[in-house]
């Protein structure tokens, strides 16, 4: 009995040792920090936007053709470098060349009836002319068979009075008499041939106004003929397509032998980027942070071509215009690249980063103390009124995102912005008004999470700008929760986790 009682002695003893090694709590010393800790320093902080966006030329020029027709002739490719007005390619033309003869023969003559026309016109002046003449002649007549019939008539009474005396003879009255009668005779065909004579010259009038009518006519078709000839000078000048700029060919889309149709629109047969040597990045830019951009901040962006190499540019403009995709609205920023060595082509994706704001040695927290929040106030706000953290009624719930996410939400500025509330009866543009209300947890004289309210600046996601708060150079904020092990309930006990029993 006595071995039995040693036996069992040795193996309860063996038992209690074996499950004292195998169920040894883990927890850490005393001495262990409870919190992670982050320090405030001085640094300076650079808020961008992050976008991505298209490389685009600043002119691209669609040369297309305004004439249907087949390409006879292909005299630029892809990557050639032209010239304003050099020739690119031709079009069949032989059939517009014989319009235009006919159109030259169609002006030649129209210009022959016009000379004719005009010479008709001489001739008619002519005619009028010699009217004309023939009508003073014929009023210089008149005039002499009127002083003629007065003469004759004072020679008739003169005969008539001697008569009446006896002592002139009857005959020489007789005469007398018959002299006024031819006299009479001959004033009245002076008057039926000046008559005549207006008539004619009435005649002649008409006829110079018919030729000159004539040749306002033949002017007119010689116009007409002009426009046309020049219309088809134009379409055989549409047979050479040319480029109407300085630039290179980037796209061809034509081949030859091709037959181009233009009846509804002209047909793109090249595309022709202005100057590379400047190309304008296409950026969409999210409604979020469209109010940060102004014209002339710096970007800096790199493309896939180029992984190790940073290129600079600059805002140019920020379209108006919204785009909406899937309910997401953004803006298209404009960005001005210099490409001197050319090293930029058109169609790259460009990885962009828009610098809104800089600050050189400005105290600054990590974001990751924006992002903390004690758990013990979590349950107890919890349990309070059932709502998340530190949530009052008729105020919307608030996560541990919301307050920092990414160095943002309501516990950052959002990149630069201004803050999004003022207390009631502060005026604005007072010093209160200034930064965003944020609260951060220190360790406490006991131990635990203090909350400190500040103002915060400008963010650039890892470090966040501290406008005012009672915090110095080198201070001590929680950036991260209670580890496991050192955690302390509301009770004050000591939660350890039993590690598993050891299989060797």
């Amino acid at each position: 009995m006595r071995r039995v009682w040693l036996w069992l002695i040795v193996v309860v003893l063996v038992a209690g040792s074996a499950g004292f090694v195998l169920w040894k709590p883990t927890g850490g010393n005393a001495s262990d920090q409870a919190y992670r800790l982050g320090s405030v320093d001085r640094g300076s902080i650079t808020a961008s936007v992050r976008a991505t966006g298209t490389l685009n030329p600043v002119t691209t020029v669609l040369v297309g053709s305004q004439l249907s027709g087949q390409v006879v002739e292909i005299l630029a490719d892809y990557n050639t470098p032209v010239k304003e007005g050099q020739v690119v390619a031709r079009l069949y033309a032989e059939q517009i060349k014989s319009r235009r003869d006919a159109a030259l023969a169609d002006l030649a003559q129209a210009k022959a009836d016009l000379d004719t026309k005009r010479a008709q016109i001489d001739k008619a002046r002519s005619a009028l002319q010699r009217a004309e003449a023939q009508a003073a002649d014929l009023r210089a007549q008149r005039e002499r068979t009127q002083a003629q019939l007065e003469e004759a008539r004072r020679g008739s009474e003169r005969q008539t009075q001697l008569n009446t005396r006896a002592v002139g003879t009857q005959t020489a009255l007789e005469q007398a008499r018959t002299q006024v009668d031819i006299q009479t005779a001959n004033l009245a065909s002076a008057d039926a041939q000046i008559a005549s004579n207006q008539a004619e010259t009435l005649g002649l009038k008409a006829d110079l106004a018919l030729a000159e009518a004539n040749v306002k006519s033949a002017e007119a078709i010689i116009l007409q003929r002009q426009a046309k000839l020049r219309d088809i000078e134009i379409d055989l000048g549409r047979t050479e397509i040319k480029s109407p700029v300085d630039g290179v060919v980037v796209k061809r889309e034509v081949e030859l032998g091709q037959t181009v149709a233009a009846s509804l629109s002209s047909p793109t047969l090249f595309t022709v980027a202005q100057d590379l040597s400047e190309i304008d990045i296409y950026a969409n830019i999210d409604e979020a942070d469209v109010g940060r951009l102004k014209e002339g901040q710096k970007v800096s962006f790199t493309v896939n071509a180029y992984p190790n190499r940073t290129f600079d540019g600059r805002v140019r403009m920020v379209r108006l215009a919204a785009q909406t995709v899937q309910n997401v609205v953004t803006y298209t920023a404009v960005i001005s690249v210099r490409n001197q060595d050319q090293a930029l082509l058109p169609g790259m994706t460009a990885n962009l980063q828009i610098i809104t704001d800089e600050r050189e040695d400005v105290l600054r927290i990590p974001n990751a103390a924006l992002r903390f929040r004690p758990a013990i106030t979590m349950a107890a706000t919890e349990a309070r009124d059932g709502t998340p953290d530190e949530q009052t009624p008729g105020r919307r719930p608030r996560s541990q995102d919301a307050q920092a996410g990414n160095g943002e939400g309501r516990g950052a500025a959002p990149h630069g912005q201004g803050p999004r509330r003022r207390p009631r009866g502060e005026q604005a543009g007072s010093i209160e008004d200034e930064g965003t209300r944020a609260r951060i947890y220190r360790v406490g004289p006991d131990g635990n999470p203090q909350p400190l309210p500040v103002r915060l600046g400008v963010t650039d996601g890892a470090y966040t700008e501290i406008l005012r708060g009672d915090l110095q150079e080198g201070a001590a904020v929680i950036v991260g929760a209670p580890r496991a092990d050192a955690a302390n309930d509301t009770n004050g006990a000591t939660n350890r986790r039993p590690r598993p029993p050891r299989m060797f």
